[in-house]
Formats: C-alpha cells, sequence, structure tokens
C-alpha cells in the first residue's frame, strides 16, 4: 500500500492493522505518524486538504458505540455527516476509490435467522440507522463523482489490541468472574480483524465497485462455542457445569433496573445477556462469489492471537474454492 492512499482513524483498531504497509493517516491530533495530516471529519476544510493527491480512501473512523442506550446524536454527526463531509472532500480532490467500513448493524436485526444483504427492515439503534445512512451517501457519492466506492458490513471484529465482546469476555474468564455460557444453540458471526484487512485491499478491485458486502467468517458460532474458545487460548481447563439461560436474562432484567436508578448503563442488563444468548448471524457469500474471498483465520486460531497465546499470524484471507 503506497502513500497515494489515506486511512480515516489510522490510530483505530483496524487503521492500525492497515498501516502496517504505509498510509496517509488522518489523525484528529498529532501522534507521531509518517505522512499524518491533523483533521476532523467535522471539518471539512481539513478534509479538502487531506484528499490532495489521493487515490485511494479507507474510511475506518468512526464513533463505534452500538448499544441502543448510546447517543443518537453523536452517531448521525460523526458516522453520517462526517462520511458525508469526508465523501464530498474526496470526490472534489479527485479520489478514484473509497472503501467504506460499514457494519452489520446496518441491517435490520435477524434473530434466529440466517441473512444476507438483502435482508428487509430497518436498522434497530442510532448507530445503525446512521450506518445506513452513510452507506447510501457512499453509493450516491461514487454515482455523482464517478467513484468507485464499496460499502464493508463487518461483522464483530475480533483480535489482539480491539475492544470488542470477545475481549471483554476473555477478561472475565481470564479473571474468573465471567460464568460459563449455557449451550442455546444461538449462532453469531464474526470476522478476525487481519481478515478484514485483506477485505479492503480486496475491495479495490473493479468488480467491487457500487457494492454492499457483509464480512464475517463462514462459520457462525454459539456463545458457549465462544466462550470454550477463550478457555482454550487461556491454557485453562473445561468446565461442564453452565449457568441457565433463564437466570442469565433475569439478571439483564435486574440490570435493567438498578441502571435506571444509578442513572447508568450495568456491565449485565437486557441488551447484554441477549448478546450472550441470541443469535445474529450473517452470510458471506455475496463477497465469496463476486470477489471469491473467504475468511482465512478461524475461532479458535484468532482467539489465541487476540490472547497473545500464539505466533503473530501470517497467513491472510484466502479465495474461496
Amino acid at each position: 500500500m503506497e502513500s497515494n492512499n489515506l486511512i480515516t482513524g489510522a490510530t483505530g483498531f483496524i487503521g492500525r492493522r492497515l498501516r502496517l504497509s504505509g498510509a496517509r493517516a488522518l489523525v484528529r491530533r498529532a501522534e507521531g505518524l509518517p505522512d499524518e495530516i491533523v483533521g476532523d471529519l467535522l471539518a471539512p476544510a481539513s478534509l479538502t486538504a487531506a484528499c490532495e493527491g489521493i487515490e485511494t480512501v479507507f474510511h475506518c473512523a468512526g464513533y463505534a458505540h452500538a448499544f441502543s442506550s448510546s447517543d443518537p446524536d453523536i452517531h448521525w454527526r460523526i458516522n453520517f455527516e462526517g462520511t458525508r463531509n469526508l465523501l464530498v472532500a474526496a470526490g472534489e480532490a479527485g479520489v478514484r476509490r473509497f472503501v467504506y467500513l460499514s457494519s452489520v448493524k446496518a441491517m435490520a436485526e435477524p434473530g434466529d435467522v440466517y441473512v444476507d444483504e438483502d435482508w428487509p427492515g430497518e436498522p434497530a439503534t442510532p448507530y445503525g440507522r446512521a450506518k445506513r445512512a452513510a452507506e447510501e451517501a457512499v453509493l450516491e457519492a461514487g454515482a455523482k463523482y464517478g467513484m468507485h466506492v464499496v460499502n464493508l458490513r463487518l461483522a464483530m471484529v475480533y483480535g489482539r489490541g480491539g475492544r470488542s465482546n470477545l475481549e471483554r469476555m476473555a477478561r472475565g474468564i481470564r479473571a474468573g468472574w465471567f460464568p460459563p455460557l449455557p449451550e442455546t444453540g444461538n449462532r453469531r458471526s464474526l470476522v478476525h480483524v487481519d481478515d478484514v484487512v485483506s477485505v479492503m485491499r480486496l475491495a479495490q478491485a473493479p468488480a467491487a465497485n457500487g457494492r454492499t458486502y457483509i464480512v464475517a467468517d463462514p462459520n457462525a458460532y454459539s456463545g458457549r462455542e465462544i466462550y470454550d474458545a477463550i478457555r482454550r487460548a487461556l491454557g485453562k481447563p473445561p468446565v461442564r457445569w453452565r449457568v441457565p439461560a433463564t437466570l442469565l436474562r433475569c439478571g439483564g432484567r435486574l440490570g435493567d433496573g438498578l441502571g435506571r436508578l444509578a442513572g447508568r448503563t450495568l456491565p449485565l442488563n437486557s441488551e447484554v445477556a441477549e448478546r450472550l444468548l441470541g443469535s445474529a448471524c450473517y452470510s458471506p457469500v455475496r463477497i465469496g462469489r463476486e470477489l471469491g474471498w473467504r475468511a482465512g483465520i478461524g475461532l479458535d486460531e484468532g482467539v489465541r492471537e487476540m490472547l497473545g497465546a500464539g505466533l503473530p499470524l501470517v497467513r491472510s484471507a484466502r479465495p474461496s474454492p
């Protein structure tokens, strides 16, 4: 990756991985990175300067708190208006390609159904609604400016240095307070950060222009399977008992009530309990069919890397057979 590429969110979880190959970095404050430029998604003049001489923008920056209780105004301003500002600056500067990191939360919640990009319905959270609006702005900018544009709807991204639910679960298991989850048969999609980086590079292919893709491991995992994988990576023995699902859901409702009294969100509430016990399963078939991509890092290997329990991964995602 050459210096005529711009990465927003270059100091974030995904941006740091992508920057290993070097590129111009848009940062909100000086960080001492090679070829960095200070700017802000809500300051259009700074974006104009950042996009000068750039061929490809990788837009990783955003406000990532996806819980339904998070501030809708922040999501709208940063994830939608900020993206729109960047698109205008890129288009007017003659940027040729724009790769946008969206989220599966830009879709309606799937429940127990295994869904693809055509799943109908509206996003359920302020985060999802802002991401969906930003996706539409990306496609409109592609048509207006003749830019190659791609939306990548990421499933939950994990890996070393991340802050996803997997990392929080791992800290609890390591410390001994996170309870063994029941096997409910739920399925949740996720993707390792190194696979995301490989997709971002592949998204520059001509066939990706104007497309929106789900990016996920083709295998979805139950909460219990994830729990067991983390224990294996930590070298902890398997446990045979489990906390009943009804008890976790009751704890979630109790957390809702206590949170209202305390005026803050508690670590366990109904939304957290649903993430542990419910399904959110997304199909990456389209990106495999159209771009030949398939995630190369499975759960056990990815969790070992996340915890620093194995060698750094050297294999990127592979074309699907």
